[in-house]
């Protein structure tokens, strides 16, 4: 009996390990599956915090560098020409912000743009509305999934019914472009050493400031009738702001603020006071480009437009200051703004300027414009002047055109 209870005392010890070694192994094994815990543990925190993060309308405040890019919107299904929204949801799923399958359709987190640019047109103010999940840092996580000339610069929560592109009551576009635009065509001009006067200066905000109120643009942009409703626009202020040097060649800014704009609108309000100045239209084309009849406008070249912001001065004087949401403006955000300009949209529409020459090669295609031609006249050229680069390349339009 007592050998027997000598045995069962002996099985019931814990095992002797044979050697130091076996010991390590063990150890080894233990800290691997440890590690395996904690990262299925990890993976699962991550997974509940997805679920447990409510889903809240907010919206995002974006810069971007527009070039190589065909355009804001994204087409879904069509992977041939990339936009910014493409990386943009591609950016908001790796983060974990929206599901997969909203990153698919679009609509089940609501999302919509403030303004469409197009091909080759940059932001620094762009406004976009969805749904996200509020996860930790989100700023940081999503920017750390975007290249680096597009950058997500501020946040704010919103009312559940917001659309960015409803609620914006004006938009704020500017156009940088080297100022020997206008130089007068009888003189011999050099690129580089050109330098605007005072008093070209003054003409050309002349001209500008003639756009302001309301006018019927349908000369301003395609496929519009004169007797349409919509070619009517709203702009509230345009001029052209001091010159400046960089990489040898003067440019200016033009800025111009009106409640929404139609495609290739901006770049030809823009092409038409530089057919002026330079001499090969008269001012009373401005006025005349207004009525019924179908007037030759010339479209500046895309490179230059930025979108500088958006305003939503309605939806903050009813929000604002409700106590539960805070004003769309972006003070805090300025100096981040401003540093993303000189970071990559002004260094890329300068060098690619020097590179492709793109508004000397336009400026030699003025005198091709008939300023005085009719409308049967106009029809015809219309015809056999259709090519692919008016097809394609177009301005930030975001009105009903979009």
């Amino acid at each position: 009996m007592m050998a027997e209870d000598l045995r069962a005392v002996v099985a019931g010890q814990p095992k002797r390990l044979n050697s130091s070694s076996e010991v390590v192994e063990r150890v080894e094994e233990n800290g691997h599956q440890n590690k395996r815990l904690k990262r299925d543990a990890d993976e699962e925190d991550g997974e509940d915090q997805n679920k447990r993060s409510p889903k809240r309308k907010i919206v995002l405040l974006m810069a971007y560098s527009g070039k190589g890019y065909h355009g804001m919107q994204r087409n879904v299904g069509s992977s041939q020409f990339k936009t910014i929204e493409d990386d943009l949801v591609s950016a908001l799923v790796q983060s974990g912000c929206i599901p997969e399958n909203h990153g698919e359709d679009m609509k089940k987190m609501s999302f919509q743009r403030c303004a469409r640019t197009d091909k080759g047109v940059s932001a620094a103010g762009q406004i976009v509305s969805l749904k996200v999940r509020l996860i930790d840092d989100i700023l940081e996580k999503i920017n750390n999934h975007l290249p680096s000339h597009i950058r997500i610069l501020g946040l704010k929560r919103v009312t559940g019914g917001f659309n960015s592109k409803n609620k914006c009551d004006a938009r704020t576009y500017s156009y940088m472009l080297p100022t020997f635009a206008f130089a007068h065509k009888d003189h011999d001009v050099q690129e580089e050493v050109y330098r605007l006067d005072k008093e070209t200066l003054e003409r050309v905000n002349k001209l500008l400031a003639c756009y302001k109120g309301t006018h019927n643009f349908h000369n301003f942009t395609s496929q519009k009738g004169p007797r349409d409703p919509s070619a009517k626009r709203y702009i509230m202020e345009m001029y052209c702001g001091e010159p400046f040097v960089r990489e040898n060649i003067e440019f200016a800014v033009i800025k111009v603020k009106g409640q929404s704009f139609m495609m290739h609108q901006i770049r030809k309000m823009i092409g038409l006071v530089i057919a002026i100045v330079k001499g090969y239209a008269a001012e009373s084309i401005i006025k005349r480009s207004w009525g019924e009849e179908k007037v030759d406008v010339p479209k500046a070249p895309g490179l230059g437009l930025v979108l500088e912001r958006v305003h939503f001065e309605k939806y903050n004087r009813r929000f604002g200051n409700d106590g539960l949401h805070e004003p769309l403006e972006w003070t805090e955000e300025e100096e981040k703004i401003a540093v993303f300009k000189e970071q990559y949209i002004y260094p890329t529409i300068i060098n690619t300027e020097r590179e492709e020459k793109s508004m000397a090669n336009w400026l030699n295609t003025l005198s091709i414009h008939d300023f005085n031609s009719s409308a049967v006249e106009m029809q015809a050229d219309n015809k056999t002047s259709k090519n692919s680069s008016d097809l394609e390349d177009s301005d930030g339009s975001d009105g009903d055109s979009d």
